[in-house]
């Protein structure tokens, strides 16, 4: 094992922890430029861990026009491996507007050579862009739903330095265990959550990094890992029985954007059609600050109180989402940020918890947007099917192999597949959806083209909180940071004034 550092992965002297975090939204939503804007004002800055070798090849054949991703590449450890996925999807000067983009297998149990080497440049190359030539903090953010990419995508952003994994959509109790394997640059393993299938013959998919590099592997350092949680039972639990060290969690109330946990207790809706939470559902604050690890809130925390609130209840800071979703620096495409905004200044937005949009379960915040699956009418006219995949759910066949489905496929294929046509009702393509926020939708066959899907908080109204003056019609996510901590820069010590400073 090499133990050579480079300035990507050299160790470094331990760092304060941030007042803010940024979260790790939707498909590069939170993508590389997000990320370190954040980190050079500072705070943790989060770069979106969800499709990145999507999102890499899609870049690579639109011609990659600011040279940034091969950039990156050339910084990858193993050049040759680089050098493939440059020759396999780069195209100089973009692809065809009228053509697609070219399939990226689904990640299965078993990884081809060609998908590991991809995973891995695609998560490399987002970190180590979000890090380059600063020493702020960087994290990425993972969901526990999405199993087989998780191993290589981890080895990844840790080869670029990664500070920070945050993961929640799930119990991601073994993700500590195997960040402290992967820094010792030991093989690893992972069980998958597959339906029907007896607790004693778990499914696992493997990861060796020295197989991976044929016997040679840059230093790695273990970065922090934080889990998003909803509960104080399931932050005892993660703290107390995961495989490694928990160092801290992000504690996400119900009026976050994206994923929700469901409301406990049996599923009841409003007028509205969305879930209904009640006094089940708040967090008990005391009894995540008696674990005693450096706890954030998230969930409607985009404000100066509310980071003021947030500190006087114990917490480390605050994570905020929206605010930057929507500001300058962040991935959605630009005539999506405008429009919000717009809309946000008249009052005319409206945010639906659909229970039934994700094909995960989860309930899933949808704006409402005209021209977005969030019509009916789009909706409807799109034609059903799951070609990324990865949302996808696996299940026990009746030979004993693992097989997949997604309510949001075809509904005959679903089926066929042992699946309950009730789960196919409104399920929407959140995968294709998430890709199209940020430029990369796919151009279909028949000349349609893959409609967004936007995803925002509750508090998406409050983002004009940003806006310099009544008429401006943007913002940065300096500003986002500068507001924030405007109600606290003054309550910091002289301890921490490095982590305030914009």
């Amino acid at each position: 094992m090499s133990h050579t550092e480079t300035s990507a992965t050299a160790a470094s002297s331990p760092k304060k922890e941030p007042v803010i975090i940024q979260g790790g939204m939707g498909v590069a939503v939170s993508d590389w430029r997000l990320a370190r804007s954040v980190s050079l004002a500072g705070q943790l800055g989060v770069v979106s861990g969800t499709a990145m070798d999507t999102v890499l090849v899609r870049r690579l054949q639109l011609g990659d026009p600011d040279g940034q991703m091969r950039h990156a590449l050339s910084e990858f450890p193993y050049p040759e491996m680089a050098k493939r996925i440059i020759e396999r999807y780069f195209i100089n000067g973009g692809k065809a507007d009228d053509a697609p983009f070219a399939a990226t297998p689904v990640v299965s149990v078993n990884p081809t050579r060609a998908q590991l080497e991809l995973v891995v440049a695609a998560n490399f190359v987002e970190v180590f862009l979000a890090k380059e030539d600063h020493d702020g903090l960087v994290g990425v953010n993972f969901l526990e739903k999405i199993q087989t990419p998780t191993l290589p995508s981890l080895f990844g952003a840790m080869l670029a330095g990664v500070d920070y994994v945050l993961m929640g959509a799930g119990i991601p109790r073994h993700i500590p265990g195997v960040l402290d394997k992967l820094a010792e640059g030991l093989a690893v393993e992972y069980p998958l959550y597959v339906l029907d299938t007896p607790a004693d013959e778990p499914v696992m998919t493997r990861f060796d990094p020295m197989d991976f590099g044929n016997g040679e592997i840059p230093w790695l350092n273990r970065p922090k890992f934080l889990a998003i949680v909803s509960s104080a039972t399931l932050a005892s639990m993660l703290a107390k029985r995961s495989d490694g060290r928990v160092d801290g969690f992000i504690v996400e109330g119900a009026s976050a954007g994206g994923h929700n946990a469901p409301p406990r207790g049996k599923m009841q809706l409003n007028k509205c059609g969305e879930p209904i939470y009640g006094k089940r559902d708040a967090v008990d604050l005391d009894a995540i600050a008696a674990i005693g690890l450096p706890f954030w809130l998230a969930g409607s925390y985009g404000s100066p109180d509310a980071v003021r609130q947030a500190l006087a209840t114990g917490a480390s800071g605050v994570q905020v989402g929206t605010a930057f979703a929507f500001s300058n620096e962040s991935g959605l495409l630009s005539s999506i940020k405008h429009r919000v905004i717009k809309d946000c200044k008249s009052g005319s937005l409206d945010v639906l918890t659909d229970p039934l949009a994700s094909p995960t379960g989860f309930p899933f915040k949808v704006l409402q947007m005209e021209g977005t699956v969030s019509e009916e009418s789009i909706y409807q006219e799109r034609r059903r099917l799951c070609d990324l995949g990865f949302l996808r759910q696996a299940y026990r066949k009746p030979d004993g192999a693992t097989g997949w489905r997604c309510p949001g496929e075809p509904t005959g294929s679903y089926v066929a597949k042992g699946g309950d046509i009730a789960n196919c009702a409104g399920r929407k393509c959140v995968c294709n959806g998430l890709v199209a926020n940020i430029g990369l939708a796919q151009r279909r066959r028949d000349g349609s083209v893959e409609p967004a899907l936007v995803t925002c908080g509750d508090d998406v109204q409050s983002i004009v909180q940003f806006l310099a003056t009544p008429d401006a019609t943007e913002y940065s996510a300096p500003d986002v940071v500068r507001h924030l901590l405007s109600g606290v820069a003054q309550q910091q010590t002289s301890e921490t004034p490095a982590m305030v400073a914009v």
